[in-house]
C-alpha cells in the first residue's frame, strides 16, 4: 500500500468521524509497514494515529485501525 492510498483512506475515515479541517500528514514510522498519521488542528480526538499496513492490506483494515484508535 502506498502513502497516497493511506492518505486517501485516512481522509475519508476522518471525515466520517467528524474530524475535518485539520491538516493531515502521513509518514512512514520507524519500522517497515508502520505509518504515523498526524492530525494537526484536530480538537476532538487524538493528534497522532499509528497504523500497520503493507503489501496486500485492504482499505477496510486501514479504516478499522483509524476508527479504533480515534474512538479509544
Amino acid at each position: 500500500m502506498e502513502q497516497q492510498d493511506i492518505e486517501r483512506i485516512a481522509r475519508a475515515a476522518l471525515k466520517e468521524l467528524g474530524a475535518t479541517g485539520g491538516d493531515l500528514r502521513i509518514e512512514p514510522d520507524q519500522r517497515a509497514g508502520h505509518w504515523r498519521i498526524e492530525i494537526r488542528g484536530n480538537l476532538h480526538g487524538p493528534s497522532t494515529l499509528r497504523i500497520k499496513c503493507g503489501q496486500g492490506s485492504s482499505a477496510q483494515w486501514v479504516r478499522d485501525q483509524i476508527f479504533d484508535q480515534f474512538n479509544s
